[in-house]
């Protein structure tokens, strides 16, 4: 497996305008990083861009840069038409599909096409990756909840072929649910949610009754407060073989972040990122602690 870890841009999981979004993007294909995912995998209501639009856009993302372009499903679905729509990404005859759910991975398989799974997709063992690996797997994100112990006895059974990425920095996806919390925050029913997200593009904090920040709204997505940021494990990562980092893009400074991993990859010294994180970091996760866990070492 490749020693040094590739670096990927995982699917925007907020609600931003269209014209952020094709900015954004304008920007990503300049960015030092070797797969970008496009798509819509929260709320199948936030509509800037169409199914459509995401793969005209990964045709131009692949024809004016050398990234590899895989286009991301929802994670939760709940009517025809979100079933409509994630045929019509399967079936786009071009690029690989991220499945976030179960139902994407039954019918790449039935299409006998290769995949990714995406962290929403349980694989917490290695009889699962084995069979799924069996149906056309090619890449699996570790699931956000994994430590690094459980990552690093997966890796010692993984199957061949099987790319491992590991979601390495952003706010955490944590839950989904079919209320929209945010809409409920501004007591409206999600029927009529006033597409309140986009006011929020990294999410609406959360704070505990003391003030402590906790999570962010992101629709029917929560997503944690802070901020994960595992940059400083880079020389564990590729000890354990990992393939891919997964930078969760934000609204600012994804840039810079990106940078900051591909330097400290190439041996550079590792930057202070906390700059760039409204409200810190943490990684609890990461070491088997609560997720809000900061970690016990951060490099300047």
């Amino acid at each position: 497996m490749n020693s040094s870890p590739k670096l990927s841009l995982g699917p925007i999981l907020y609600y931003w305008s269209r014209d952020d979004l094709f900015d954004f993007y304008a920007q990503a294909a300049k960015m030092a990083v070797d797969i970008i995912y496009l798509g819509e995998t929260v709320c199948s209501k936030r509509r800037s861009l169409r199914s459509s639009d995401w793969i005209d856009l990964a045709i131009k993302l692949s024809e004016t840069s050398d990234k590899q372009i895989v286009l991301s499903t929802l994670a939760l679905l709940e009517a025809e038409s979100e079933l409509k729509t994630l045929r019509r990404l399967c079936e786009n005859g071009r690029f690989m599909i991220e499945a976030n759910d179960i139902g994407a991975v039954q019918i790449m398989t039935k299409k006998q096409l290769p995949f990714v799974t995406g962290p929403t997709v349980n694989i917490y063992n290695a009889a699962t990756l084995e069979f799924l690996a069996s149906k056309g797997l090619k890449r699996w994100v570790l699931p956000i909840e994994l430590s690094k112990t459980t990552l690093q006895q997966m890796q010692l059974q993984r199957p061949e072929g099987v790319e491992t990425e590991v979601f390495s920095y952003g706010r955490m996806p944590l839950t989904l649910s079919a209320r929209c919390f945010t809409a409920r925050s501004h007591n409206l029913p999600k029927d009529d949610c006033q597409y309140k997200c986009i006011d929020y593009p990294d999410g609406r904090l959360l704070s505990t009754q003391e003030g402590e920040p906790f999570l962010a709204l992101n629709g029917v997505q929560t997503v944690s407060a802070k901020t994960c940021n595992l940059l400083t494990e880079i020389p564990l990562l590729k000890q354990l073989q990992v393939d891919v980092l997964r930078i969760s893009p934000q609204s600012t400074f994804t840039g810079q972040i990106v940078d900051a991993f591909q330097n400290a990859l190439n041996g550079s010294t590792i930057k202070d990122l906390e700059k760039y994180m409204p409200l810190g970091s943490c990684d609890g996760y990461w070491h088997g602690n609560s997720g809000l866990s900061e970690s016990n070492s951060h490099s300047d």
